[in-house]
This record gives structure tokens, C-alpha cells and sequence, in this order.
């Protein structure tokens, strides 16, 4: 089975902006789940569990692409791991909410998450994710996660390493900063602004998706960085 990730800049998925992707994403797990009513499993890992994203999560996939919405929920132990184990033998698509990723990838490896997202991901289950949910996979992250331990208010993180590179999410309000930091540290990256998602199976980007955003290669000489557009480009 092709190992699968769809990877989205950011956007509020309370508001709807990220729909025209929703619906993309949608799709896949539809045909993953067959004859099946597909099944999406949220983890709101970053965000400490919050229920009302899960409920926007809910209000999209269920009411608008009626497809069964589940939560897995690990930060104050209200589910055993045995139980999480059961939804994501179910899911046909995982989808990882936003807010901090380095407490999200912190608390996988502490609590046993991290082991059952991957097993899902090789066996084909599409992982999805929005801002720290998109970023986690790389090799190297921009993220202000650690803003109140550092001071810094973006920086360059290490992520899980799936996929090599460097990225940042809603690159359109961290041009600037981020583009003088990876001329800084000699290293081409990709930026994915609000709206825009990357397709990526088995650790290849294949497409980029625009709902309104576009993702780009960055690559930069003598100081100078130059954007491109990841084609091929769906606009959806």
C-alpha cells in the first residue's frame, strides 16, 4: 500500500476555508473505505485536546462529506491506548489539528501515539494534517512552539524525519523571516501558505493543492531566495 500524506499550510477549518481540501482529502477516504462509509479519526494533540475543533472537524467531514468522525484523546487520559488502538484500526484517514507541535511530538513518543500513527501510515491510511499537523513529518520545522523557551518567536526545529526537508506553514505571513533563515543556515526549503497543501507518497512530493494558497520550492543563491510553485498544481 502507497504510504500517503496531505499536508495543509493552514486555514480555519471552523470558518470552512480549508473546505475545497476537505473535500479533496474526502474523496481519498472514500475510496480507501470502498463500500464502506469511511471513517476519519481527529487527533488533537496540539491544540491539548480541544473538543470544539474537534467539532468543527465533525461539522465538516460528517455534515458536509458524511463520513463517521472520531477523536482520539491522549493528553489527560481519557481514553486508554488500547481503545485509541480501535478507532485507528477503523480510520480511513487520520487528520492532525493544529496549535503546538513541539508538545504534539513530545507527548506521541511519550505516550505510545506515535507508534500507531506510523503503523497506520505504512499499512495506507491517509495521515493528514493542518499547520503543526503538516509540518511534523519533516526533517526540520518552522514553528514557534517553544517561543517561551527560547524567546525566539519562530525557529528551526528538528520534526520526525518522514520526510526530508525543510517547511513552514502559512509561509504567506512568514516570508520574510522565514526566507532570511534558511539563506541563514544554507538550506532550501518549502513553504506552504494558508489554503495550499502538498501531496506526498512514499516520501515524494507528487502535487500541491490551492484552495485560494499555493506551496512553494524555495531555493536560494547568493542571499537571494527564489520561489516556485510545487507543480503539478491542482486548483481545486
Amino acid at each position: 500500500m502507497d504510504r500517503t500524506l496531505i499536508c495543509i499550510g493552514g486555514g480555519e477549518l471552523r470558518a470552512k476555508e480549508t473546505l475545497k481540501i476537505d473535500g479533496y482529502i474526502a474523496a481519498k477516504a472514500k475510496e480507501h473505505a470502498g463500500d464502506r462509509r469511511a471513517y476519519g479519526l481527529f487527533i488533537p494533540t496540539a491544540s491539548h485536546d480541544s473538543m470544539p475543533y474537534f467539532n468543527s472537524f465533525r461539522k465538516t467531514y460528517t455534515s458536509v462529506y458524511d463520513i463517521k468522525a472520531d477523536v482520539a484523546l491522549t493528553v489527560y487520559g481519557e481514553m486508554s491506548l488500547d481503545r485509541i488502538r480501535e478507532k485507528f484500526e477503523k480510520a480511513d484517514f487520520l487528520y492532525i489539528g493544529g496549535g503546538d507541535t513541539l508538545f504534539m511530538i513530545d507527548h506521541w513518543k511519550k505516550t505510545g501515539m506515535l507508534s500507531l500513527i506510523r503503523e497506520a501510515y505504512e499499512r495506507g491510511v491517509i495521515v493528514c494534517g493542518l499547520s503543526a499537523g503538516a509540518i511534523c513529518w519533516f526533517e526540520t520545522m518552522y514553528t514557534d512552539s517553544a517561543q517561551m523557551q527560547t524567546g525566539e518567536v519562530y525557529a528551526l526545529y528538528p520534526g520526525l524525519n518522514w520526510v526530508k526537508g525543510t517547511i513552514s506553514p502559512h509561509y504567506d505571513s512568514r516570508v520574510l523571516d522565514f526566507n532570511q533563515k534558511i539563506v541563514y543556515t544554507n538550506q532550501d526549503a518549502i513553504g506552504l501558505e494558508d489554503n495550499s497543501a502538498i501531496e506526498i507518497v512514499n516520501e515524494t512530493i507528487v502535487r500541491s493543492l490551492s484552495a485560494g494558497g499555493n506551496a512553494y520550492f524555495l531555493h536560494h543563491e547568493n542571499g537571494v531566495v527564489q520561489a516556485s510553485i510545487i507543480q503539478p498544481r491542482l486548483i481545486l
